[in-house]
């Protein structure tokens, strides 16, 4: 007969430590191990609603189905129906690639029961969060009092950032003792990010798309034309620091020379390629992004941390703090204090300490692992760049500059991208999904992972 201290009652089941749950817990960890290291995990592919349903049934009752068979229904007909984002041949957007420490470390945050939006309830966590934005900041050029934040992903990073910068803006308004504008407006270049517009509307702001050059860079001279007819309802300028669709580095140096002329907050949009700033090869790229007042840059893009992580940076910290701090009774304990909380800095309050799977792999690794990895991610482009204008029926839509290479097949329409693309998945060969640009479809290779080969690009190739 179990003693009293082994009864686990009805109420307490699913949180006491007992044979259910030490079961539990083995099978998990089991499987996150095969998975993690998995050499040869598929790409598999999405199915069916329909499919799905006639797969793997009804799941949630009143009583359970266990959790040996809810762990079998995820790695055999749910895990299965999602494309493997780390998969060295997922080309498609941006993919992800975390290295094997910063996966694993994920884990552990999970089962720590961390807390990561005060210092107050997770002090070890947030300092170790706040090393790795100070070593990024370092990197970026910026001052060594900037500092921030690790928010969810690159639209809550760019919408939290042009807030701030909008507060600054309103801020400096009311102590001129000038007249505010009818409307506010942020200018930005017509081949930004869609989150810029999705934040304006959120704002409730105007976007002043500015039209790049045939190369896709926006530069200062065409930023100066916005902002000599918009004036004083700018806030703030957005350069891109690595366009989703073609890579593309906006000539920030030009851009940030403006603010000895005008007044605005110059943001950098560098969720996916501020990153290489890290290697050699790119580096010379993004000249002036020292002089920016907050960047964002996404470690689970291409610097190899799982989902979900974004690096939000201001220049000057307060910034940051004085429009995004919230004011309730019970967070007073919070709140009138000078210790740094994360939940400050950005439009959030409850937070998962995210930036930790990046830490411990960037603590266990070190810098130079990353250059290397992302360096060689850089070359690989240019060597199918190379490849691609070799071939006759191929031709480059623009010379790459990072890592993301576009291209067209002579003839082609977007059919033809559709069912070749489709034909790739189904055969378990890769994940390249259409694009297009200027009215114009194309196909686009997004290499970050450092697994990906030429070999294995050149193969793809072949297949059109």
């Amino acid at each position: 007969m179990d003693s009293p201290d082994e009864i686990v009652m009805p109420a307490t089941r699913m949180h006491s430590t007992s044979d259910e749950t030490t079961k539990l817990v083995d099978l998990v960890l089991e499987y996150s191990r095969r998975r993690i290291l998995s050499d040869d995990t598929p790409l598999d592919k999405p199915l069916s609603e329909l499919e799905l349903a006639r797969l793997a049934g009804r799941t949630i009752d009143e009583q359970g189905i266990g959790a040996a068979k809810a762990l079998a229904l995820f790695e055999h007909v749910l895990a299965p129906a999602c494309i493997t984002t780390d998969h060295p041949q997922y080309l498609s957007f941006i993919p992800t690639a975390p290295t094997k420490a910063a996966t694993a470390f994920d884990l552990v945050v999970s089962a720590s029961a961390l807390y990561g939006g005060s210092w107050l309830e997770g002090a070890g966590a947030v300092y170790a969060e706040n090393e790795v934005l100070s070593w990024l900041s370092r990197e970026f050029g910026l001052p060594a009092t900037a500092g921030g934040v690790f928010v969810q992903g690159g639209t809550l990073g760019n919408l939290s950032a042009l807030v701030a910068a909008r507060e600054h803006a309103r801020l400096a308004v009311k102590q001129s003792g000038t007249d505010a504008p009818a409307r506010w407006k942020v200018v930005c270049s017509a081949e930004a990010h869609s989150s810029i517009a999705s934040a304006a509307r959120v704002m409730d702001v105007e976007v002043v798309p500015v039209h790049p050059a045939d190369d896709g860079m926006l530069r200062g001279a065409d930023v100066r034309a916005a902002l000599d007819e918009h004036g004083a309802s700018v806030f703030a300028v957005v350069a891109t620091a690595g366009s989703t669709n073609f890579g593309i580095v906006d000539d920030v140096a030009s851009i940030a020379a403006l603010k000895s002329e005008f007044d605005f907050w110059l943001h950098v949009d560098g969720a996916y390629g501020l990153a290489a700033m890290l290697s050699p090869l790119a580096r010379h790229r993004f000249a002036g992004v020292e002089h920016a007042d907050s960047v964002i840059v996404d470690p689970h893009k291409w610097l190899f941390a799982p989902f979900d992580a974004c690096a939000l940076i201001y220049r000057d910290p307060e910034t940051g703090r004085r429009a995004h701090t919230q004011h309730a009774e019970y967070l007073d304990t919070l709140t009138e204090t000078s210790e740094w909380s994360p939940s400050d800095y950005a439009a959030h309050l409850t937070r998962r300490a995210r930036g930790l799977p990046f830490w411990f792999s960037l603590a266990t690794y070190g810098g130079n692992a990353y250059r290397e990895a992302i360096s060689s991610s850089i070359q690989l482009a240019q060597d199918i760049a190379r490849e691609i204008e070799s071939r006759p029926r191929l031709s480059l839509v623009r010379e790459p500059q990072l890592s993301v290479v576009v291209f067209e097949h002579e003839g082609w329409t977007r059919d033809d991208y559709a069912a070749w693309s489709s034909r790739l998945l189904d055969e378990q060969r890769a994940f390249v999904t259409p694009s297009s640009h200027a009215g114009r479809p194309n196909t686009r290779f997004a290499i970050i992972n450092p697994k990906t080969t030429f070999e294995q690009l050149v193969g793809i190739l072949d297949t059109m």
